[in-house]
């Protein structure tokens, strides 16, 4: 997509440029005459060429000025089947550029040997190769006075390296490769200077669940150690940091890392194995995190650093397919209020959170209303989606009233797209540097108006791409056409009021953007996760140990970082609300299994179970009876009591019934918040109830009184038994009066013992105990039923 319009200069070259490139058509004369008289064929074979790849590999200084030597390195490789003979590398100055457009042209061409870049600098500054052998790479490095250039009015200048040599097969000298670049040439300060804000991104991917341990310390669990690779010397964190301490640039943080890299600090942190199990992480990481975290520190002292909302919310995805899934938008605020607390607590600065950052800075007007909603009334937006349209001759400045007292932070794209892709290499890196430092010197000389220019790439550059993105600003620095500036005195400048501000509607968003959002199943996913969460804190007696992991969690699961990423999405989500699960279930009733009622009345009792760590609480028991009628549960259909229990501890509760009639009735146990949302799942077992009738009463009594009466009667025979005894016992025997003491027969004598195998004929039957009126409990298991508390 086009960005502004652009500007066309008006100054024509001096005329000793004019003599200059106008010598050099007529030196290549005699060269072009003798290629006319080739045959057919040769510049079809020409146009062939570019068998030699030249690598710009270093280019110094970036912008020069009078006095400078420029140096430049590189490497020339020859791919082709035939060595190359007399060649050397010579540097090529080429006409100034005026437009934007233009070296947007010469950078999609950069490697075409075809078309003249310019003329050579000269011989005396050229590096030559007797042979270039196939496949076989030679390192160059060629330095030149500036003054030495014809580097003429202000501008940007097209410099080419090209390597020229001959072939056996085509024995002429010629152009074999070209690496094209430029050269911004602004040898003393620009009347007027561009002010250019330069965010320097620190965000990461998700790396901490929802899992913390028992302990005090609440132990987190991590993803994998991927974060330590990035935070260690040489990782990609590491040199954000280390690059970034000396610019003079907005650094724009999400707090979810800074979390992440304090809780890796802090120790213990445990990282999660495959089988769902966990083990510890290396000690040595929390010196690393702890490192890294001090270097932040002293690097973001006394700069101006922004605070996206927690875990990079995706905007897009939320205002596209979650703001019709009740209480999405929540999130949102909820992730902002606690940036600004994150990043003070372990950075010790106050950060702004006014800015919201759609990915790739792309919005339409669904996403300017989502961005807005959680308090930031400021949204970074990118010129290839918020495109002008009034045809202004030069890029406006980046601030743009939208309404609603809403203010879009335009950043040039350009100049945020000119770090991407792979810079692995020096080559493509030092290209990098200096098509932005081109584009940003054309930005200045398009007006004498002063404008404010915002540079917002990429979101989580690697290592290679950050270090090219630090020597362009060390470039900007040392320059004469801009000067530093923050994101919040850019949003706050005036803005050009032939600017657009018109906001794309949703069919211009980009399709290859939108095919990475977030599904609508994502915000279901999460609404059910935080709805679980609402019910569980409940119960709870220390909030704080669930709500704020799972919080932050819940904010994971909408980041930004998960685009392209669905899957992983996915099971993040997954895991989030399975150990939600895992933790309310820890509190939940017992089973039971079917209970015998042989009576009227009973106490029937039901076993709650807390398995947490802290005490719970807030929670009402139900026991409702199916069949009111035959049972009842303290005298109606249902009875509630209040649930109690410390962690670790299990709890029984009795609820009191009444039976009506004989038979079995499900009764159900359920568990309830104070607010009255089920909690857990119900258990439901059987009661057989027998019912004992006032007949059997009756015959029960009877038989009892007959006992007794039978009782006293044998009781009676054996005193008359006993007081009969010594007339039977022989002559001189006298009759003992059963009254006196010592008398067996006598109260508190002793009664004649009787034998093992029974008394005679003649003697009192021995009664037996009478019987119990119900059956004595058995210490063995009662089997499927279970007996309860009369």
């Amino acid at each position: 997509m086009a960005e502004a319009a652009d500007f066309q200069g008006t100054s024509a070259s001096p005329a000793r440029r004019w003599l200059r490139r106008a010598g050099a058509l007529l030196t290549g004369a005699p060269l072009l005459a003798g290629l006319l008289q080739l045959p057919v064929a040769a510049p079809a074979q020409a146009a062939s060429s570019g068998t030699v790849s030249v690598s710009l590999d270093s280019l110094a200084p970036s912008a020069p000025t009078d006095g400078d030597t420029l140096t430049v390195s590189g490497t020339v490789t020859n791919n082709g089947k035939q060595a190359v003979t007399d060649a050397h590398v010579g540097l090529q100055v080429g006409p100034r550029l005026t437009t934007r457009s233009d070296i947007d042209s010469v950078a999609r061409h950069s490697d075409d040997p075809q078309g003249s870049t310019g003329s050579e600098v000269g011989d005396k500054y050229e590096e030559k190769f007797d042979k270039l052998a196939p496949g076989v790479a030679q390192h160059f490095s060629i330095s030149v006075p500036v003054d030495k250039l014809g580097l003429d009015d202000d501008g940007v200048y097209e410099f080419g390296v090209a390597l020229s040599g001959e072939t056996s097969a085509q024995p002429w000298p010629r152009v074999l490769g070209i690496q094209r670049t430029f050269l911004p040439w602004q040898p003393s300060d620009a009347d007027t200077k561009t002010k250019t804000t330069f965010l320097w991104p620190l965000l990461s991917t998700v790396h901490m669940t929802a899992k913390t341990g028992a302990g005090d310390l609440q132990t987190p669990e991590f993803l994998n150690d991927d974060l330590a690779k990035d935070l260690a010397p040489g990782g990609r964190l590491a040199q954000m940091v280390d690059l970034g301490k000396g610019l003079d640039v907005t650094w724009v943080i999400d707090p979810d890392l800074l979390a992440s890299v304090d809780a890796m600090a802090v120790g213990n942190y445990r990282l999660q194995a495959a089988d769902g199990t966990s083990t510890p992480g290396p000690r040595e990481h929390q010196a690393v995190a702890k490192q890294w975290l001090a270097a932040l520190q002293k690097a973001v002292a006394g700069k101006e650093v922004v605070a996206l909302p927690f875990a990079d919310p995706d905007l897009a995805s939320l205002a596209h397919n979650g703001t019709s899934v009740t209480g999405s938008l929540s999130h949102l605020k909820d992730a902002t209020d606690v940036a600004a607390t994150t990043v003070k607590t372990v950075l010790h600065v106050t950060p702004s959170t006014d800015f919201a950052w759609p990915v790739d800075g792309a919005v339409d007007r669904s996403i300017m209303k989502v961005a807005t909603s959680a308090g930031a009334d400021r949204v970074i937006a990118r010129s290839d989606s918020l495109q002008e349209t009034a045809g202004l001759p030069y890029t406006p400045s980046a601030a743009r009233p939208v309404g609603g007292g809403t203010t879009a932070v335009v950043a040039d794209s350009r100049l945020s797209t000119a770090f991407e892709g792979d810079l692995s290499k020096a080559g493509s890196a030092t290209l990098a540097v200096q098509r932005f430092l081109a584009q940003s010197l054309e930005v200045n000389s398009q007006t004498d108006k002063q404008r404010s220019i915002l540079v917002a790439p990429q979101r989580m550059p690697t290592a290679s791409q950050a270090q090219a993105m630090a020597a362009a600003v060390k470039a900007l620095q040392g320059g004469t056409w801009t000067q530093s500036q923050g994101l919040t005195a850019t949003a706050k400048d005036k803005p050009d009021p032939a600017a657009t501000t018109r906001i794309p509607s949703a069919s211009a968003y980009p399709s290859s953007l939108r095919r990475q959002d977030l599904p609508r199943t994502a915000f279901e996913q999460i609404a059910r996760t935080q709805a679980k969460l609402d019910n569980f804190r409940v119960i709870l007696s220390d909030q704080s140990r669930v709500v704020t992991p799972f919080g932050r969690a819940i904010n994971r699961d909408m980041s930004t970082s998960w685009r392209g990423h669905r899957d992983a999405a996915e099971d993040y989500r997954d895991g989030v609300e399975d150990w939600l699960d895992e933790l309310a279930d820890q509190v939940k009733l017992i089973d039971k299994s079917e209970t015998k009622l042989s009576g009227r009345s009973a106490t029937i009792p039901v076993t709650v179970q807390n398995n947490l760590v802290q005490p719970v609480g807030h929670l009402v028991l139900r026991l409702e009876s199916t069949m009111p009628t035959r049972l009842e549960i303290g005298g109606k259909a249902y009875y509630e009591q209040p649930v109690e229990i410390s962690g670790g501890h299990s709890q029984s509760v009795k609820f009191t019934t009444s039976a009506n009639a004989n038979g079995r009735v499900a009764v159900i146990a359920q568990l309830y918040t104070e607010d009255g949302r089920k909690y857990g799942e119900p258990v439901t077992f059987d009661v057989k109830v027998t019912e004992v009738t006032p007949t059997v009463m009756l015959v029960i009594g009877g038989g009892v009184l007959l006992l007794v009466l039978a009782g006293f009667r044998m009781y009676t025979q054996r005193k008359r038994a006993a007081a009969r005894q010594p007339e039977d016992g022989g002559p001189g025997t006298a009759a003992e009066d059963p009254d006196e003491p010592g008398n067996p027969g006598a109260p508190g004598g002793r009664l004649p013992q009787e034998s093992d195998s029974g008394s005679g004929a003649g003697d009192p039957e021995q009664p037996s105990d009478p019987a119990p009126d119900t059956a004595p409990e058995s210490a063995d298991p009662s089997g499927t039923g279970e007996r309860v508390d009369r």
